[in-house]
């Protein structure tokens, strides 16, 4: 067995501390790859004059691409495998970003005028910006409560160095 292989059985069996630190810094991290996506499927739904929902659509699946990858590029410089990876990150993200999407999805479509703005606009960046910071906030207890049972970002826990 390697020596980074060893240092993951060792850590196979601990769970991360469900602090509210490391739920934030879970979130975060998770945030981080959903903002990416979240704010290039907006620019570019609006960009191209999309439909409020499309332009939704396109957020929301770019938000899962880049939430997922971002976690995928740890686990896969642990010396993972594509495959694990992928499940190791299907399983530490989905629901973090499904509530976030949620989330701040929610807030641009009920802040009038917010989907309808411009990219030159205030309003479109200000609500963007806003649906990201009440995204992290109502989303972070959730991850609090999934690291404290061994699920979300607990499982990529072990890939940490």
């Amino acid at each position: 067995m390697d020596h980074s292989a060893h240092q993951h059985a060792e850590h196979a069996g601990h769970r991360p501390p469900a602090t509210w630190a490391a739920a934030a810094l879970a979130t975060l991290h998770c945030l981080t790859g959903c903002a990416i996506g979240e704010v290039l499927g907006m620019v570019i739904g609006t960009a191209l004059g999309l439909h409020g929902v499309a332009t939704v659509a396109l957020a929301v699946a770019l938000a899962f691409v880049f939430g997922y990858a971002l976690t995928m590029r740890g686990v896969l410089k642990a010396g993972v495998p594509f495959r694990a990876a992928l499940k190791v990150a299907l399983a530490a993200d989905t629901v973090s970003i499904a509530v976030m999407e949620i989330l701040d999805n929610l807030v641009m479509v009920t802040v009038p005028g917010a989907m309808d703005a411009g990219l030159g606009d205030g309003l479109f960046w200000g609500a963007l910006a806003f649906s990201l910071v009440v995204a992290f906030v109502l989303t972070t207890p959730v991850n609090k409560w999934m690291i404290g049972r061994g699920k979300g970002h607990a499982v990529v826990h072990q890939y940490h160095h």
